[in-house]
């Protein structure tokens, strides 16, 4: 209908999220912003994963990036299903990728200098530089996490909110117990 059409557009066009969200709606604008955060926060992880196959010979190393880009990828499709479920922008209006949302700023995200420097190591110095990078990165997630749960409305947002921690928190442990003490 002309009217839903009406509606999406003028909240894509509103500065702030959280004005084009009716009260009635059963998320909030601190829902959309963890979602829209999230979704590259984990691209960048799923993208680090992805280097680790042809850079590291390391077992461990390849086993915990196969498992975070196997868990991270489904949650992408899920926030991502959430927010045009909700008729709200898929990725951030800023257009920055690394630029955060609306004066927030994205934790742990890494820094395409970062990014290039890791592309460039293999072996022990790569594993090591990884696992630094991606023990940041989760943290990051975390504190987004913790900011959902205790700011966002939509149950399978917190639901969600509340896996990532668990899981990052297992992983980070590990991650610590594999770089050089």
């Amino acid at each position: 209908s002309s009217s839903s059409d009406h509606a999406s557009s003028s909240a894509m066009s509103m500065p702030s999220g959280s004005a084009s969200i009716p009260a009635s709606a059963s998320f909030n604008a601190a829902d959309v912003m963890f979602d829209q955060m999230m979704i590259p926060h984990h691209q960048q992880a799923v993208e680090m994963a992805k280097l680790v196959p042809s850079r590291t010979t390391n077992e461990r190393v390849r086993a915990l990036a196969t498992a975070i880009e196997g868990a991270q990828q489904p949650e992408i499709d899920q926030m991502t299903a959430a927010l045009q479920a909700w008729h709200q922008p898929t990725s951030m209006p800023s257009g920055g990728e690394h630029g955060g949302h609306g004066g927030h700023s994205m934790s742990g995200m890494m820094t395409d200098d970062q990014m290039n420097e890791l592309k460039t190591l293999s072996g022990s110095a790569f594993d090591t530089m990884w696992l630094r990078m991606m023990v940041e990165h989760h943290q990051g997630a975390i504190e987004m996490a913790q900011t959902e749960l205790a700011q966002g409305k939509d149950p399978a947002t917190k639901a969600l909110a509340q896996s990532i921690i668990d899981a990052q928190q297992k992983e980070i442990a590990q991650m610590r117990s594999m770089l050089p003490q």
